[in-house]
């Protein structure tokens, strides 16, 4: 195991919400349902934005890296939709 981490927010309700990530599979515990919560996109000035309107959220950018802009989404999500009530 390379030691990576994939969290899951559990609520009071037994309601697993989470990143979607490779580490567990889905379906392995119980029925899910994936839905895109943002678009991490090239910025036309350059750069590269998250765009989080899916879920009410703001656009995040633009930032230099691809690889800084699905931080700066995975961050925000997670302060944002999983840890809160839901």
């Amino acid at each position: 195991m390379s030691g990576a981490l994939q969290e899951l927010f559990v609520g009071a309700d037994g309601t697993a919400r989470g990143l979607y990530g490779e580490l567990i599979e889905a379906g392995a515990i119980g029925k899910c349902s994936i839905a895109r919560a943002s678009h991490v996109e090239p910025h036309p000035d350059g750069g590269w934005t998250a765009d989080l309107s899916p879920v009410g959220g703001p656009v995040l950018g633009p930032v230099p890296l691809r690889s800084e802009a699905l931080t700066a989404e995975a961050d925000w999500l997670t302060r944002n939709l999983l840890n809160g009530p839901g």
